[in-house]
């Protein structure tokens, strides 16, 4: 398929959409090497092959994260306790692995630190948040906040996510649990709570990502996904709500910010009849929409955006991006068919 003809179907996705072979978990793209998807400035060619492995040997399960450390390596974390953290080139290549105690691993954030790389991670089965170092050692835990008065027991704290400042102070976004997001200084010792489950404006249904926008240097900022109620928040660093941006029928995952842009993988369309019905959200810094790959065209009517859907059957929940210094994607997967990451070449 060329991308002329690509595009002759994107744009007659009210008629269905528009499936590649493979689709059901043997993925055989070979034959559309070629296709290009996403809008405007931000367009990509997509490599299904990029950090495949043995599946015998390095077993993935949920795909859910993935980040680029300091020495330029694709760092991706999977719930499979053979090997939470898979470590590629840039190639694709596999470099190493580590990782057997994180059955619930979510999220995974990293810190640099006096020129040393360090890893969070979340885990919502171990109810914990997990400072290691680059390699594995784990050098500091966060239990559930008993002294906020707002956990009766540890069950009830989930997170998902964390973002680091560059004091070291760090937030967790306790996604799956009781909905708050906490402040702690770089020692682990808690300095505020806020927000919590409900649909106020400081409040959230499944605050599932959070990141440190940083971009505007005088006013930094907190991002933070309300997933089930397709909106991205923002608050002061002190916790107060700032602003809302929706994303109407995009459940959005965790921001995350490169160069001016914010990138988003979308667990799926709100409306859609299957649940594997993912894609990939661009914003710019106007938190315009400005592409999707793997969904409608972003469009505005009297400033608000359209509802967006997935036009190709791509992605089956895709759960994070991590962006190169190329503007390449990586994006992982959840609930996928134990699926390694796609990567798409921005052209």
């Amino acid at each position: 398929m060329d991308r002329r003809s690509f595009l002759q179907k994107s744009a007659c996705v009210s008629a269905g959409i528009l499936t590649l072979p493979g689709y059901s978990g043997a993925f055989s793209f070979d034959s559309y090497k070629d296709l290009v998807i996403g809008h405007n400035s931000h367009q990509y060619k997509i490599d299904m092959k990029w950090g495949n492995l043995d599946p015998m040997k390095v077993p993935v399960q949920d795909c859910h994260e993935i980040i680029q450390d300091s020495k330029g390596r694709i760092v991706m974390l999977t719930n499979h306790i053979k090997n939470n953290i898979i470590i590629y080139d840039k190639s694709g290549k596999l470099i190493e692995t580590w990782g057997t105690v994180y059955p619930g691993a979510h999220g995974l954030t990293l810190s640099v630190e006096n020129g040393e790389d360090f890893l969070f991670i979340t885990d919502y089965e171990r109810h914990q948040v997990i400072k290691t170092t680059i390699d594995g050692k784990e050098i500091m835990t966060v239990d559930y906040p008993v002294e906020t008065g707002k956990y009766k027991t540890k069950e009830e704290f989930r997170p998902t996510e964390t973002t680091v400042l560059e004091n070291g102070d760090f937030y967790v976004a306790d996604g799956y649990g009781n909905q708050f997001i906490l402040h702690y200084n770089y020692k682990g010792e808690l300095l505020n709570i806020f927000g919590g489950k409900g649909t106020e404006d400081h409040q959230f249904l499944n605050a599932h990502g959070i990141c440190f926008d940083h971009r505007d240097k005088a006013n930094p900022t907190l991002l933070v996904t309300a997933r089930e109620q397709n909106t991205l928040k923002r608050f002061s660093l002190e916790g107060n709500y700032l602003s809302s941006i929706k994303v109407p029928g995009a459940l959005i995952c965790r921001p995350v910010i490169h160069d001016s842009d914010i990138y988003f993988a979308v667990l799926k369309s709100r409306e859609a009849t299957y649940d594997d019905s993912g894609f990939l959200l661009i914003m710019n810094e106007k938190n315009e929409v400005i592409s999707c790959p793997g969904a409608t065209p972003p469009v505005y009517k009297k400033d608000t955006l359209t509802e967006l859907y997935q036009t190709i059957k791509l992605f089956r929940h895709p759960h994070d991006v991590c962006i190169d210094e190329d503007g390449s994607i990586y994006v992982t997967q959840w609930n996928s068919g134990q699926t390694y990451p796609i990567k798409l070449t921005r052209i």
